[in-house]
């Protein structure tokens, strides 16, 4: 009975340590970026969310005027993707959460 509960203390430990990502959960966003006048504006609105920490994917569309997200919520907020787009120039709102 003891062994049993010696090899369970590793495993309580880890989970005690890194309590971020016992409750990180993805997430998806819709970010109305209204300011985008080109077709290449997508790429460059891309390229800075890509770069936001915990970004598992984005799809931005010019004719849509959006970018919708799927993102660690454990790594970033949607404070942190608006922050994104904002830096390179394109204001953003979020749309909708799905």
């Amino acid at each position: 009975m003891m062994t049993k509960s010696l090899l369970a203390l590793p495993l309580l430990a880890t989970l005690i340590a890194a309590p971020q990502f016992a409750f990180a959960k993805q997430q998806t966003v819709s970010l109305n970026v209204p300011t985008m006048d080109c077709a290449t504006c997508p790429i460059t609105i891309k390229a800075a969310l890509s770069k936001v920490p915990g970004v598992a994917k984005v799809k931005v569309s010019y004719e849509k005027r959006e970018a919708v997200i799927v993102y660690d919520d454990a790594q970033a907020t949607v404070a942190d993707l608006k922050k994104a787009t904002e830096d390179v120039g394109y204001p953003a709102m979020l749309k909708m959460a799905r």
